[in-house]
């Protein structure tokens, strides 16, 4: 068998993980790290979290835990089986391996077991299938680790099985897909054919679950290819997509964008040609109101707010900012250069600080103008003045300014 001694294996074993293991091993009970944590591990990366399986029921891991004075947080997820056990100022979220016994293609009934390879049976894919005991050894079912080998994304057993118990782990194919394989098109022909026949499948999933996924496919490798592929296989109606997006110009935008770290909205938006595309994904995905509002800001600038012929190419995009009167312009023009594909230009407005206007009704007023509309028509003037003189000129050359107006 496989024994896995890295350094990211070493590392998780923290003063709270001993104490834990210690009382597994106590009470004979099995433990062992779960799912993507062990994919990470395998790949060489730190896991962000980390889920464990045990062959220990919830009611016997509370019993344990409470008799050794451990705090258990939250118990939403008892009914799934999972028990949150706090040690060391660490969670530990640790799960009874368990069967599906009921699905509806949303969520699933289970029941509790003691055999690890039937708990793998019921997970999505064969990387994210494997199990990792404490002493390092790895028990791979379904030939997960070959696969991360190879970079190939496969469902654990039969597709369709795997997609009716939750269609959502269509999405969840293509998001691994873009995380692990190394060239587009590399997918098993039936996998395919089996997406296409469950996509329907994925209107009964909450906007808010599907947002999730597709958000991590907009910034993972291969975008162009899985977005096509998703109208290709009849998903993209069913996810909120316009049934006409534009491939092209998200050809081009995933291509401008390649290592400028945009938002998910930014990549999505070049698929719509009107506003109505991003009202309708909305309604069906939920997404946040500074999301819409991003979306709704580039399908309406991105072809005519564009940088100036000649020595200020910058110009007016900053002319934009200081004529808006919203709060965050600057972070959704920053998308826009992105989107434009403008990375020096980018670069510079990352740097480039709101000026402020530096003259103030006080002043006008130690000047002698003295009515209140008289002032907002100066500073009217004086704030175009300053805008000609892109933002340089300071309080004196504006107050002389005003005496020749």
């Amino acid at each position: 068998a496989m024994k896995l001694q890295s350094p990211q294996f070493q590392a998780l074993f923290t003063p709270g993980l001993r104490s834990v293991a210690e009382l597994f091993e106590k009470k004979n009970y099995e433990l062992r790290i779960a799912g993507g944590a062990v994919r990470d591990l395998l790949s060489g990366m730190t896991p962000q979290d980390i889920d464990f399986a045990t062959t220990a029921t919830p009611a016997e891991m509370k019993e344990m835990f409470t008799s050794a004075g451990v705090r258990l947080i939250n118990n939403k997820g008892e009914k799934h089986g999972t028990i949150t056990a706090r040690l060391h100022e660490q969670n530990f979220e640790i799960t009874t391996l368990r069967i599906d016994v009921v699905t509806d293609g949303r969520h699933a009934e289970v029941e509790f077991t003691t055999d690890w390879e039937k708990d793998a049976e019921r997970r999505d894919l064969t990387v994210n299938s494997m199990f990792l005991g404490l002493d390092g050894i790895l028990y791979d079912f379904f030939n997960g680790y070959e696969d991360l080998k190879t970079k190939k994304i496969r469902f654990v057993g039969k597709a369709t099985e795997r997609i009716q118990e939750d269609y959502l782990r269509i999405l969840r194919y293509f998001r691994f897909y873009g995380r692990i394989a190394e060239k587009p098109g590399d997918h098993e022909p039936s996998t395919l054919q089996a997406i296409k026949e469950n996509a329907k499948g994925l209107a009964g999933i909450s906007g808010e679950r599907i947002w999730v996924e597709l958000k991590k496919i907009l910034l993972g490798n291969h975008v162009n290819h899985l977005v096509r592929l998703m109208y290709e296989l009849d998903i993209a109606q069913y996810i909120g997509l316009p049934l006409d997006g534009s491939l092209e110009e998200f050809d081009r935008v995933t291509k401008n964008i390649q290592n400028l770290c945009p938002k998910p909205m930014t990549v999505l938006t070049s698929l719509f040609k009107v506003k109505d595309d991003v009202t309708n994904l909305d309604l069906r995905l939920k997404i946040s109101k500074e999301e819409k509002n991003l979306g709704l800001f580039l399908v309406k600038h991105r072809q005519e707010l564009t940088k100036a012929v000649g020595p200020e190419p910058l110009r007016p995009y900053q002319d934009f900012i200081m004529d808006s009167r919203e709060a965050n312009t600057n972070s959704k023009i920053c998308e826009l250069l992105k989107y434009q594909g403008e990375e020096h230009l980018l670069r510079e407005m990352q740097q480039w600080t709101v000026p402020s206007f530096p003259v103030s009704g006080h002043d006008l007023r130690k000047m002698g103008v003295s009515s209140g509309k008289e002032i907002g028509t100066a500073l009217q003037q004086l704030r175009d003045e300053w805008k000609k003189s892109g933002y340089h000129m300071d309080k004196e050359e504006l107050l002389s300014c005003l005496k020749k107006l």
